[in-house]
């Protein structure tokens, strides 16, 4: 049997050798034409039968001007010779020959044909010898082949051969920042809506998915394919997979969150997917249900799947800070707040903080406008964030403490519920000392002078005097950012009008009045600074204690220096400071 198969192998070959010989010297008219198709036959017949003493045997011939030859001169053999040069590029010591014989220029403007076959074989031979060589992928997008491809996914969009080869060519250009500012200027971002509906098998979700996210780099192509209706199709995939246990369903899963994701990092993408009503409505619950899926989660597999689709319903949320307040509203309306707040309480026993910090980047995003803030101190989320306090991930606790200071701020109710909560306030002391995590330790001080400020409550400035989190307080007012100097001094100021007797001791133990002074004399202090500095010994000086303090401390002469300061209201704050200090009425 192995001896029949050599024979025919070798009179294969031999004839093989007949057929180059004679393309070598063919000539015209149509007896000619039909010998050079028969040629071109028997090598793909050679290929088919005995593929490397065929390459062998071609390398040797010559063959590639010759075929060069026919795809110019010979309109009716130009089909043949195109699909041997396709079948000749797939191995890769055959792709030089090619190249030096110049059949890629040659080839080019054949993919203007409106033969199909023509355009199969055309679109793989290219693709194949240019695989992997960037130089020769600069050149086809130089010389136009974006266009032809863009055209050939519109005008045959039925063709699932020729789609996939143009598929396969935009996933090896994708790279090119020349191609991407070439697709900019087609319709490929429509076209790619469309394959992605349509595609049934992996393979062809895979590829669009590379070419999507190779796309989606390029910020006028991320706009199209924003306003082409990308994001929908990939919740609707990720809904129509939710639940499969299937490996490769788990790898689409993970590849069209992570273009989500790509796709809408930027205010102005988010953006342009808010602005349209049903489009907008749409993806928020295909969101809810991706985050309903991860509760249900249950096997590692499924864990994997629905961590990747929290993740990124978690980026989304995160990139609508600057939304219009009534999306915001309208998402924690749907049920948003606690489909994250189920996903962080999830995550926080299996500890994955990965996910918890991306659903609290959401969540503190979310509760930044006033609208959405009422709503969510309605449903509780205050109570359900605090409980998620055992986390011990810096990166967590630092987006923890920012969302509760976001529901705080200009809230009192929330800020009496915060200020009330014996453990939120021990882990906060416990973070305003953190060495080791400036970010957390920052947070930890703003919370908690957010929470003084925001208060009007005597119990929540002796819950935070007897968690002895006012020293941490008046440390802040030496910080080297202004804003967070301001925040403590303003929160000093109403805790001290709240309660100044309860705070006294502690006032004195950490020398607030000292740093008040260092801050009013230091040139460098900012005019706000010292105006808010002022403010705060006004109150300061309805301690008897306190008011000797500042008087032993000389703060009158730094005080009387100031009345001449190049700053209005800071003349005007020392000249009201004087008058009390002194006990004048105020003018």
């Amino acid at each position: 049997m192995r001896e029949i198969k050599v024979q025919k192998s070798d009179l294969c070959i031999e004839t093989l050798t007949k057929h180059l010989e004679y393309l070598g010297l063919c000539g015209d008219g149509t007896e000619a034409e039909d010998q050079i198709l028969e040629s071109l036959n028997g090598i793909l017949l050679a290929l088919a039968e005995d593929k490397q003493r065929s390459f062998c045997l071609l390398r040797e011939s010559g063959i590639f001007l010759t075929l060069a030859r026919i795809l110019k001169g010979n309109p009716r053999c130009a089909v043949k010779a195109a699909h041997v040069l396709s079948e000749i590029a797939k191995n890769e010591e055959m792709k030089k020959p090619c190249i030096e014989a110049g059949l890629v220029p040659v080839l080019i403007p054949l993919l203007e044909s409106r033969d199909q076959e023509m355009l199969l074989h055309t679109g793989r031979a290219i693709g194949r010898i240019c695989y992997d060589n960037r130089d020769l992928q600069e050149e086809l997008v130089k010389v136009g082949v974006i266009p032809s491809l863009a055209r050939i996914l519109t005008d045959y969009e039925e063709s699932e051969p020729l789609v996939h080869v143009a598929l396969l060519a935009l996933y090896n250009l994708a790279d090119l920042d020349t191609a991407k500012e070439a697709l900019s200027k087609t319709n490929v971002a429509e076209q790619l809506v469309k394959h992605l509906r349509r595609a049934v098998n992996h393979e062809r979700l895979e590829i669009v998915f590379e070419v999507l996210q190779a796309l989606a780099e390029n910020d006028a192509l991320k706009v199209q394919l924003v306003e082409a209706g990308v994001p929908e199709v990939l919740s609707e995939i990720l809904l129509r997979l939710q639940g499969s246990s299937q490996a490769e369903d788990t790898c689409i899963v993970k590849a069209a969150s992570d273009l989500i994701v790509s796709l809408l990092l930027g205010d102005k993408y988010i953006q342009k997917i808010f602005a349209k009503g049903s489009l907008k409505l749409s993806i928020t619950r295909r969101c809810l249900s991706i985050s309903s899926w991860v509760a249900d989660a249950h096997s590692s597999r499924e864990l994997k799947v629905a961590k990747n689709n929290a993740k990124a319903l978690a980026s989304i949320l995160s990139r609508h800070k600057n939304s219009q307040d009534g999306n915001c509203l309208r998402m924690v309306q749907l049920g948003v707040i606690h489909q994250l707040l189920d996903l962080l309480e999830k995550h926080v026993r299996s500890g994955d903080t990965s996910v918890q910090h991306a659903a609290l980047s959401a969540l503190q995003n979310l509760a930044i406008p006033v609208v959405s803030k009422v709503q969510m101190l309605e449903e509780g989320v205050a109570e359900r964030i605090e409980a998620l306090l055992r986390s011990e991930s810096p990166p967590v606790q630092f987006k923890l403490l920012g969302t509760l200071r976001m529901l705080a701020d200009g809230q009192a109710d929330a800020a009496e519920i915060l200020g009330q909560d014996p453990t939120l306030l021990s882990r906060l002391v416990q973070w305003c000392d953190m060495k080791d995590h400036t970010g957390v330790r920052g947070e930890a001080n703003r919370l908690l002078a957010s929470i003084l400020h925001h208060n009007r409550s005597q119990e929540v400035v002796k819950a935070i005097q007897e968690a002895q989190g006012v020293k941490h307080l008046v440390s802040m007012t030496t910080s080297e950012h202004v804003a967070t100097q301001n925040e403590a001094l303003n929160a000093l100021a109403v805790a001290s009008a709240i309660d100044l007797e309860t705070l006294e001791e502690s006032f004195k133990e950490s020398q607030l009045v000292q740093s008040l002074h260092k801050l009013l004399q230091d040139d460098n202090t900012s005019p706000e600074v010292k105006y808010n500095s002022m403010g705060l010994l006004c109150r300061l000086l309805n301690s008897g204690d306190l008011r000797q303090e500042i008087e032993e401390d000389k703060i009158k002469e730094t005080l009387e220096q100031l009345c001449s300061h190049s700053n209005a209201n800071v003349v005007k704050a020392a000249v009201t400071t004087l008058q009390v200090l002194r006990g004048d009425p105020p003018q």
